[in-house]
């Protein structure tokens, strides 16, 4: 079993109030008694993509296991490489893969600079099919930021990620694609794409609220939550959300 435990939407900067929160899930994951294989971080990291906001959440995220990151709309590219990777300044698509208890983590930028809405570049998804096809032995988990598809909840469909046909068909032509994992909703919400579990991670900094919930797009008050993946030696995924108070 393989547990990967994933956040996202932090959207922390310089007040008291992302920070508290963002903490207090880190606080979190590092007390469990059995630390996850991994914690996947689905973009919105920082709010303003400041070098300094990345340099805070580093601060926070000192956990016994690997934290795997990729950014969203609020990421800046140059200030998260070198902020939050150690690594030289560049505006290319920030896409990385790992190997982590036998289970292939493809992290995948869907951001756009300047942009809210999501897509994936032509160098993205081609890279992305490459990584797949050389490692078809290993089931994958494919993440980003955008979700692919709309959620019924009109402000975050307005600005979800477009072209997913391109990503379908690439995730269509790899069978050992398990799920795709994805945040930018401010909300937990499982549904399907390309045959495949599509699962949206909750919101550290707020929730998105329903349409037919309320009148407003977030609530504020709401406690942080997390997912945690469970992967079994059948490649059957399983979700949980936790919320941490």
């Amino acid at each position: 079993m393989v547990v990967i435990a994933q956040v996202s939407d932090l959207h922390v900067d310089s007040g008291e109030r992302s920070g508290e929160r963002a903490g207090r899930v880190f606080r979190y994951l590092a007390g469990l008694p059995v630390a996850p294989d991994a914690v996947i971080v689905t973009g919105d990291i920082a709010d303003h993509g400041a070098e300094a906001e990345y340099e805070r959440v580093r601060g926070l995220a000192r956990l016994g296991s690997p934290v795997l990151w990729c950014p969203g709309n609020h990421d800046d590219r140059g200030p998260y490489r070198k902020a939050l990777l150690g690594e030289d300044v560049d505006v290319a698509p920030v896409n990385r893969a790992y190997e982590i208890g036998g289970v292939l983590i493809v992290m995948v930028d869907s951001s756009i600079p300047g942009r809210n809405e999501g897509r994936l570049g032509d160098e993205t998804i081609e890279w992305l099919g490459a990584t797949l096809a050389g490692r078809s032995e290993m089931p994958a988990l494919i993440c980003f930021h955008h979700p692919p598809v709309a959620l019924g909840m009109p402000y975050v469909d307005g600005m979800r990620q477009f072209g997913a046909g391109r990503l379908a068909a690439v995730i269509e032509r790899h069978p050992q694609v398990v799920a795709v994992l994805c945040g930018h909703a401010h909300t937990p919400a499982v549904t399907t794409f390309a045959g495949r579990p599509l699962v949206v991670a909750p919101g550290v900094v707020s929730t998105s609220m329903l349409p037919f919930e309320t009148e407003a797009i977030v609530d504020l008050g709401l406690p942080p939550m997390v997912a945690f993946h469970l992967l079994d030696d059948d490649h059957r995924l399983t979700t949980h959300f936790r919320v941490v108070v």
